[in-house]
């Protein structure tokens, strides 16, 4: 009898033991993470339409998550780029990928640039126009469509009016403009035959050729704007300085291992770099010039 006693006192013991240690210390641990853990948004201006934004940027975020671990990034899109403004001049973003132009527009709202995609030679603006067009020169355009993704896009808008702006042809009475909401869509415009050209940049055309060749060889590039500064990243003022400088540090180090190179060649893009926000005080030269030749701009440089 005394044997038995003691057995169950033992194994009572042990039950208690193991009750005790499910019930402390895992969720101490958990309410420590769930303190530590902060998350930020990453918003991207919109490159692409937001399934194919996803695609590409979802690996960077998740590249950021692992080597931020007390950090938490969400990658938000937009639908188009007037969405896309409203939330970065409200603040809404912690981080943020916008073209240069946003980029120097919302230095005025808080933010300050910390890195920016490299390869500035690839920041161009493209027109497109059907093989089969017959269109040569801009005057061909006159009375004519042409689309664009967005009034604000600098690179497949600004940067092609003002080509042909000072190429021979009045774009605010020669020509009917179309802002239609994303690249694919200024491409695909030009494609269907609603528009006689399409203005992009490189990078969303040379995704369009890969992912629909077939109809990428009824398409011609048919004139290219010279080169401007890339998109910027930027960080909002109250992130901690010491954050914002290991996101840029992040960017900044990709290229130089197998993961990061494969995030980049999603994009494709060779590699990102750190900035300030001195470098883009050269859009505003640009921005001069456009509104003297071309149209008013609202809010830019602010």
């Amino acid at each position: 009898m005394k044997r038995l006693l003691l057995c169950w006192l033992a194994i009572m013991l042990v039950a208690c033991g193991q009750d005790e240690g499910v019930s402390t210390a895992p969720q101490f641990a958990e309410k420590k993470q769930r303190e530590v853990v902060k998350e930020y948004v990453f918003a991207i201006h919109p490159l692409h339409n937001p399934a194919r934004l996803f695609e590409v940027y979802g690996p960077l975020i998740d590249h950021l998550n692992r080597t931020i671990p007390e950090a938490r990034f969400r990658l938000e899109a937009s639908r188009n780029y007037e969405e896309f403004e409203k939330k970065l001049y409200a603040r809404q973003f912690d981080f943020a990928l916008p073209n240069p132009y946003q980029t120097l527009n919302s230095l005025g709202y808080g933010y300050h640039a910390i890195a920016k995609m490299g390869d500035d030679y690839k920041f161009t603006g493209v027109i497109l126009v059907r093989r089969d067009s017959g269109i040569r020169q801009p005057s061909d355009l006159k009375g004519k469509k042409v689309s664009y993704p967005a009034s604000t896009a600098l690179a497949a808008t600004m940067m092609p009016q003002y080509f042909l702006q000072t190429h021979g042809l009045d774009v605010n009475s020669d020509i009917e403009n179309l802002y239609v909401g994303s690249q694919e869509s200024s491409i695909m415009n030009v494609y269907l035959g609603n528009t006689a050209a399409g203005a992009t940049w490189p990078l969303p055309w040379e995704a369009f050729q890969k992912e629909h060749p077939d109809q990428a060889r009824e398409l011609v590039l048919q004139w290219e704007t010279e080169p401007l500064i890339n998109n910027g990243v930027v960080a909002r003022d109250d992130v901690p300085a010491e954050l914002a400088r290991r996101v840029a540090q992040q960017l900044d180090t990709l290229h130089t291992n197998e993961e990061g190179r494969a995030i980049l060649a999603r994009m494709p893009l060779s590699r990102f770099e750190l900035a300030d926000d001195q470098r883009y005080r050269v859009i505003e030269d640009f921005l001069r010039r456009f509104q003297q030749k071309v149209r008013p701009l609202s809010g830019a440089g602010k």
